[in-house]
């Protein structure tokens, strides 16, 4: 069907208020880009614009995703079959939750929802936790106000990868008569749960502990409101930690932040302006659904934005230092591709093995339950350059609670020795070298965006070593790369360890672009940094 009958056929089926904000649209390419495709439920569940039409967030999208995972999970167990629901302070979250509830225990299948927000990392635990076959999480991340998504995680807490992605979106794909899905759930099948999961969880995180010495350290933290409030404050017991109240309550508008990424560099300005007026050591912000951290740090009268890169550098050096005593031959630091190699040579240097996966940290939980079922190797730390840390097993995906409680616990470190993590941060370069890495993301919004991307893709994979004097060699991944599974990144390497890398978001509608520049002179690192992103930019503008 083109956009057109799809539209009709929405008509028909969908209830008054679906219709009326259907027959409210009269911009045409509005309606082709709700219809032109049905939104892609991805290796990680489904990502996108909340609204009417098959390629949005909607009950209908979260049922037609509800059912076929019911029946994907039919397919693979006998007996009970139980799912763990949560869900974070989006417009409509809860009612995503709720909805996804009622079709699976329509199903036959029991489910636990959570009575109130909690971050992605404890649904990844209470789905080990409460032994449950499936969990699935409402939230879009880090993502504008105006999405919404739904992650699938299996039965170790992990995030589905390929194969079992690729089995569940087959049976998801039949569907195809949305009038077929049961919105009327059988209600005795759905338990409430909420307290008695968080503090299992949080004795979990605790456990990851590392340094609970005293010190004056002074923290401002911001859950951007967000699910982050409550665990972080928790985890942060006993430190001097002021909440900014203007971003305390979850708001599924994020009313005072233009995006709610701590990757963005203004997504900090409240709490940063909050630090000055009471001279605090380090700002702390975690995302919607409390997954990723972002940091600043007083640097004289000024704070200064960490990337995750550098967090993830320090993070690596001051875990490893704690527990060097633990440390042997199987201890192994995972990071993704595109993540810089500069944690992981600090790694190299304390021992430990260093494993590379696919960008999504659902590829670091999978490396976990690999160790786990091997024995050949235990984790120790995981990271990506996109702000998101874990440390420890009792979650299968990144987590900003541990996070944050390790690395308040650094800066109180380095304060009682005198230092902050700018400090720290650069005794690393003067130890292992100075890493320059940066991210452009280019949106590239609807069907003509799409197209482009894929445009864009096939222009840099022809091009080759005719991009830059100096490549030395190029990582294309859509082949498959050992072990990892085939996706569309392309990888530039210089002679110097420098490096870009390319791929197509797999959330957003944008194109990201990678870069780490190695260089003994900052200065020039950054010249080079910035010559390389305008070739980039010109290219990927005029295309």
């Amino acid at each position: 069907m083109d956009y057109k009958e799809k539209y009709a056929q929405w008509l028909d089926f969908a209830d008054d208020e679906t219709k009326a904000e259907l027959l409210s649209i009269k911009d045409e390419k509005e309606l082709e880009d709700r219809f032109y495709k049905d939104l892609a439920f991805g290796t990680g569940g489904l990502r996108g614009v909340m609204g009417a039409g098959s390629n949005r967030m909607n009950k209908y999208t979260v049922g037609k995703a509800t059912l076929g995972l019911a029946r994907y999970l039919k397919s693979k167990n006998s007996g009970e079959i139980s799912v763990a629901i949560a869900y974070d302070t989006r417009n409509n979250s809860r009612v995503f939750a709720e909805t996804a509830a009622a079709v699976f225990s329509s199903q036959g299948i029991k489910v636990y929802i959570y009575e109130t927000i909690v971050p992605v990392p404890v649904l990844s635990f209470t789905t080990r936790y409460l032994s449950c076959n499936a969990g699935v999480m409402i939230t879009a991340s880090h993502n504008p106000k105006e999405y919404n998504g739904y992650k699938v995680y299996d039965s170790t807490g992990c995030q589905l990868c390929t194969d079992d992605a690729q089995s569940a979106i087959t049976f998801i794909n039949e569907i195809t008569d949305y009038n077929s899905i049961p919105f009327d759930g059988d209600k005795s099948l759905v338990t409430y749960v909420g307290e008695k999961e968080l503090s299992a969880f949080l004795s979990e995180v605790k456990k990851q502990s590392l340094y609970e010495e005293k010190s004056e350290l002074k923290i401002v933290y911001t859950p951007l409101h967000g699910t982050g409030n409550i665990p972080v404050r928790r985890v942060l017991e006993g430190m001097d930690v002021t909440v900014v109240k203007e971003q305390e309550q979850p708001d599924g508008n994020f009313s005072t932040v233009r995006s709610p990424n701590p990757e963005e560099k203004d997504a900090l300005t409240i709490a940063i302006e909050k630090a000055r007026q009471i001279n605090a050591d380090l700002v702390l912000g975690t995302d919607p659904d409390c997954d990723r951290v972002g940091i600043a740090v007083k640097d004289g009268d000024d704070y200064k934005l960490f990337t995750g890169n550098q967090t993830g550098a320090l993070l690596v050096k001051f875990v490893l230092s704690m527990k060097k005593e633990k440390l042997n031959s199987k201890s192994t630091l995972v990071k993704t591709i595109v993540t810089s190699d500069l944690g992981a040579n600090i790694g190299r240097s304390f021992g430990l093995n260093v494993d590379e996966t696919l960008t999504g940290f659902k590829y670091i939980g999978d490396k976990m339950n690999k160790y786990e079922q091997s024995g050949d190797r235990e984790f120790v730390i995981g990271y990506e350059e996109s702000y998101g840390y874990l440390v420890g097993n009792h979650a299968r995906d990144k987590d900003a609670v541990v996070s944050s409680m390790l690395i308040c616990q650094m800066a109180s470190w380095y304060k009682n020795h005198g230092k902050t993590l700018v400090d720290g941060l650069n005794e690393i370069y003067d130890e292992y070298g100075y890493y320059l890495d940066y991210l452009d993301s280019f949106i590239l919004k609807g069907k003509d965006g799409a197209e482009k991307i894929q445009e864009l893709m096939t222009y840099f994979r022809n091009t080759g070593k005719a991009l830059f004097d100096g490549i030395e060699s190029i990582i294309d991944y859509s082949g498959g790369i050992g072990d990892l599974p085939k996706e569309n990144v392309l990888k530039y390497v210089w002679s110097d360890g420098s490096w870009m890398a390319v791929r197509p978001s797999g959330t957003e509608p944008k194109i990201k672009v990678y870069y780490s520049v190695v260089d003994a002179d900052r200065e020039k690192a950054k010249k080079r940094l910035d010559i390389i992103r305008e070739k980039i930019s010109d290219i990927i503008e005029n295309k």
